[in-house]
C-alpha cells in the first residue's frame, strides 16, 4: 500500500486512475512535465520561498520530478527551472505530512469529484506549532487525465500575499512499464 493510499484509506480508490497510478508509484521514477511558476507577492514572501526551497521567480518550462517511493517515507525533487525543490512526505495519524526544510505541514488529504485536495491542517517551525490564526492559505489540488497528473499549488500568507505558487502536469509512465 502507499504512502498516499494509507493515509486516504477507501477514499483513494475515488480518485481519478491518474492520480491512483502516480500516488502507487514505488521506487525511484524521475517524471517530466512542464511548469508555470508565479514569483512570490513581496520581498519578504521571496524571502520565505527561497527558505523553502519553493520557486522564486516567474517562469514558463519543463520540470523533471524525482520521486524515492516506499511505503513510508517519500522524497519529492521538483526540478523547476532554474531551480530544485525537495520534500520528504510521511504519514502521522490522519496526515501527509511534508517537511520542507525546517517547516512541517500536516495536511489532510480529501477526495473531491476524483481530484485530490490537500487541505492545511497545521504547521510547525523548528517543531513549535504555528497559531491558527497565522497559518499560510494553501490551495493544493491535484487532477489526472490521460496518463498525466496535472498540478495546481499556491500558498499565500497574511500581510506578505503569495510566497510559492506554480501549476502545470506530469507524464506519467504506462502502467506496467515499470520494475
Amino acid at each position: 500500500m502507499s504512502l498516499v493510499q494509507s493515509v486516504m484509506g477507501e477514499a483513494f480508490g475515488r480518485l481519478a486512475p491518474s492520480l491512483q497510478h502516480f500516488h502507487s508509484l514505488q521506487g525511484r521514477v524521475a517524471l517530466a512535465g512542464r511548469v508555470q511558476t508565479e514569483a512570490p507577492a513581496t520581498r519578504m514572501a521571496r524571502w520565505l520561498a527561497r527558505g523553502l526551497g519553493a520557486p522564486h521567480e516567474a517562469m514558463d518550462g519543463a520540470i523533471r520530478f524525482e520521486l524515492d517511493a516506499g511505503a513510508a517515507v517519500e522524497t519529492w525533487t521538483r526540478h523547476f527551472p532554474q531551480h530544485r525543490m525537495r520534500s520528504q512526505l510521511r504519514r502521522a495519524g490522519i496526515h501527509l505530512v511534508e517537511e520542507l526544510g525546517a517547516f512541517r505541514l500536516y495536511f489532510t488529504l480529501v477526495e473531491q469529484g476524483a481530484a485530490l485536495r490537500m487541505q492545511l491542517d497545521g504547521l510547525r517551525c523548528f517543531g513549535v506549532p504555528c497559531p491558527r490564526w497565522l497559518l499560510p492559505e494553501v490551495h493544493a489540488v491535484e487532477t489526472g487525465s490521460d496518463g498525466r497528473v496535472l498540478f495546481d499549488v499556491r500558498a499565500a500568507l497574511p500581510g506578505l500575499g503569495t510566497v510559492s505558487a506554480y501549476r502545470g502536469h506530469l507524464v506519467l509512465p504506462a502502467e506496467g512499464s515499470l520494475p
